[in-house]
């Protein structure tokens, strides 16, 4: 049976502090393009194989079935994303399971936020997401290229920074990814962290 995803909303994500309302609505508007082609290429990818035209030498279904894990990725992290965002943000924690996991694995918490937003400045498109190895318990933070290119396997996604331009393009030039990186940290909901910790 195929599932269908259906878009999600975060009507709570209004007034968030040095992100626009109008650049939210123009990231929405692309999530849901995420959804809707991650629709239409399962469809299209089952229908292939149902007709035996699924192999390695059918190249149309060769480059769908790599547009895929572009789309899907895109859809799944623009929810960890939005789900990690609330306006105003909350409280940096000073204690529980995320707090503990950041002491642990790099010695305290300003060196963890000053790896964080060095990784999240980085030059290109791409998100900068702290992932706890599932193994470990250990986190780590990592750029991700093309939604698709450099997830660790397996590591659980804790806080997610969407780094593209269309993030923060037209609130701040694309020179100034810095801005953009204070502006998402003073809205960072660390409670939706808190619950993402294994």
């Amino acid at each position: 049976m195929n599932k269908q995803y259906t878009p999600r909303t975060w009507p709570n994500l209004k007034g968030l502090n040095g992100i626009s309302d109008a650049v939210l609505e123009s990231h929405f508007a692309l999530y849901q393009g995420y959804v809707k082609n991650t629709n239409a290429l399962t469809e299209q990818l089952i229908q292939l194989a149902k007709e035996g035209k699924a192999a390695g030498t059918n190249l149309a279904y060769a480059e769908m079935t790599r547009r895929l894990g572009f789309e899907c990725n895109g859809m799944i992290l623009h929810e960890y994303y939005f789900d990690n965002l609330k306006a105003g943000g909350s409280p940096m924690p000073q204690s529980g399971k995320f707090f503990d996991a950041v002491v642990k694995s790099f010695g305290n918490w300003d060196t963890y936020m000053a790896d964080f937003k060095a990784i999240a400045s980085f030059r290109g498109v791409g998100w900068a997401i702290t992932y706890q190895d599932p193994t470990t318990k250990l986190l780590s933070n990592h750029w991700v290229t093309l939604h698709n290119d450099g997830n660790p396997a397996g590591f659980i996604p804790i806080v997610v920074m969407d780094a593209w331009e269309h993030a923060f393009v037209p609130d701040y030039k694309p020179t100034e990814r810095g801005k953009y990186v204070e502006a998402y940290q003073r809205n960072v909901d660390w409670s939706a962290a808190e619950k993402r910790v294994h």
